[in-house]
């Protein structure tokens, strides 16, 4: 696919010479730019850190999805801003090597259409705005443009976050249909997340502020609120008289790899659990919001954060784990440590389990456990709500076999909702039960591809719908909840728990639910479906 981007790409200067052009000429015409009767304003998405490994993996991909399915408007532009020394063809190029092989042969001359749309401005973020030409040669790509929607999605560190914002004031780049999407995490403790959202709601108002957790643009996470809320089923039962416990799961079986450095200065607690996993105990355990608008089901997402159990010091001893992965084998090949990954001895936590409880009436009594962890031995995401066992069994002869049923949300990597349900095996000579699952597999069902969860995400921000997205107030609730244990930890001296790679984590982990007459789920406890 480099090779259609060369030969159709038009040569460009780099930007550190004379203006620009504002726009190369679509070579397609751009198809209608509608989603279930929802328009697609005319836009601009202008991406810092243009080149680095988010953009190139998640955000690129996502934006010629849409732009294949025909979201994207004719005259959109997506204006990638980087220090390296590249021109457009450069840039386009680069794309290339990256979308081409997701590219059937009857997509190529969309994605001509798609090359077209692509720009890439030279510009230092961490510079002085007006000593850096790259402001001067943004500004010059986007004149005439203030009609248009403007994102800037920072897929930067954090700490880049004010600096940008306040570049892009001083270059008078903020317009009214400005948004700007901050990436996780939003700082690394309560102090910075505050400093942070402080510099960037100096430039932008809260409404133009999209702090995005891709989590949420996953289908299956989506689907939650639809099964709660659009079905009578589960919701008059989504509550402590009938649900044991709820148990939220993100394993991984990659180590830090090219992100360890970054990695170190994080951890798994603020890398996951802060963010993705609070905000997955959060559509959980919220209540039915009056309507689904940009603030009613955020405002209940609060709710649930606030009425988390605080973490004493004796809770963070108590209730969480924490570990690091050493050399082992993942599906059958070696791999190393993660210091031996990392270069030197670290104290970072690379698996973190907890167990938490929402302190109010809907939930009160029952646990939320909470693990996530790389190098582990399978790649899984999901959400099960166990429900108590029946009260009082009418087969006694098979109280043995009797299960409780339990809801299983498949987040990645094969979407599904499946129920355990108690069943008759079939054949004569009297009862015998056994648990066989109600399976709603997303692939089976509708037969058709996915959309990431970035490319949801994306277009809901050029579309100014902030639903799916972290408030301030969430954020730094999630902060405040999070960090008496990282406290916690530094505070007892004890370095994280090992374990092997291609394991389930450190046997303290198992214990902290086993302990309470619990254990985790694995799959191979179901049976196939009915």
């Amino acid at each position: 696919m480099p090779k259609v981007l060369s030969q159709s790409a038009p040569s460009q200067t780099p930007v550190s010479s004379p203006a620009p052009e504002p726009r190369l000429p679509s070579p397609l015409p751009a198809p209608p730019t509608t989603q279930a009767g929802v328009p697609v304003p005319d836009c601009d998405v202008i991406v810092f850190g243009g080149t680095g490994d988010l953009a190139m993996r998640k955000l690129l991909p996502a934006l010629w999805h849409r732009d294949r399915e025909g979201q994207l408007p004719g005259s959109a532009r997506i204006i990638a801003v980087s220090r390296s020394e590249a021109s457009d063809t450069d840039y386009r190029d680069q794309v290339g090597a990256v979308v081409g092989p997701a590219v059937a042969t009857d997509d190529e001359a969309a994605f001509v259409r798609f090359a077209h749309r692509l720009h890439h401005v030279t510009l230092d973020a961490t510079g002085e705005p007006a000593r850096d030409p790259g402001w001067s040669a943004l500004t010059d790509l986007l004149r005439g443009g203030d009609e248009r929607v403007r994102v800037f999605y920072l897929a930067t560190a954090p700490q880049l976050f004010g600096p940008v914002s306040r570049g892009l004031q001083a270059a008078g780049l903020v317009t009214p249909l400005s948004r700007v999407v901050l990436e996780k995490p939003i700082g690394w403790d309560l102090a910075s997340a505050r400093a942070i959202n402080d510099e960037v709601g100096e430039v932008f108002d809260e409404s133009q502020v999209f702090r995005i957790d891709h989590y949420l643009g996953k289908e299956t996470v989506q689907n939650l609120l639809v099964l709660r809320f659009a079905n009578t089923l589960l919701e008059p039962l989504w509550n402590s008289s009938w649900i044991d416990h709820v148990q939220i799961t993100a394993a991984e079986t990659v180590g830090t790899g090219d992100r360890s450095g970054y990695y170190d200065g994080s951890g798994a607690l603020r890398d996951m659990v802060q963010n993705h996993l609070l905000q997955l105990l959060c559509l959980v355990a919220m209540e039915p919001p009056g309507r689904l608008d940009r603030d009613a089901v955020r405002d209940e997402k609060l709710k649930v954060l606030q009425a988390l159990r605080p973490m004493a010091a004796g809770d963070v001893a108590r209730c969480t784990v924490r570990g690091q992965y050493r050399a082992g084998a993942v599906d059958g090949e070696p791999v190393p440590g993660y210091s031996t990954e990392l270069g030197t001895l670290s104290d970072t936590e690379t698996f973190v389990a907890l167990k938490t409880e929402v302190q109010n009436w809907r939930w009160a009594g029952v646990p939320f456990y909470l693990r996530t962890g790389k190098r582990l031995h399978k790649r899984t995401s999901e959400i099960v709500v166990q429900f108590k066992p029946v009260p009082h069994s009418v087969f006694p002869e098979q109280t043995g076999q009797m299960i409780a049923n339990r809801l299983v949300i498949h987040l990645q990597p094969n979407e599904s909702v499946r129920l355990l349900m108690m069943t008759k095996e079939p054949g004569p000579g009297g009862l015998r039960l056994r648990p066989a699952p109600l399976n709603l597999s997303f692939a089976d069902t509708f037969g058709t591809r996915f959309p990431d969860a970035y490319e949801r995400l994306l277009m809901d921000v050029v579309r100014g719908n902030p639903t799916l997205f972290m408030r301030r107030d969430e954020v730094e609730a999630a902060w405040e909840w999070a960090e008496p244990i990282l406290h916690g930890w530094q505070g007892s001296g004890e370095p994280p728990r090992p374990y092997h790679a291609g394991t389930p984590g450190p046997a303290a982990a198992i214990a902290l639910i086993e302990r309470d007459g619990r254990t985790w789920h694995e799959d191979h406890e179901e049976e196939p479906s009915l």
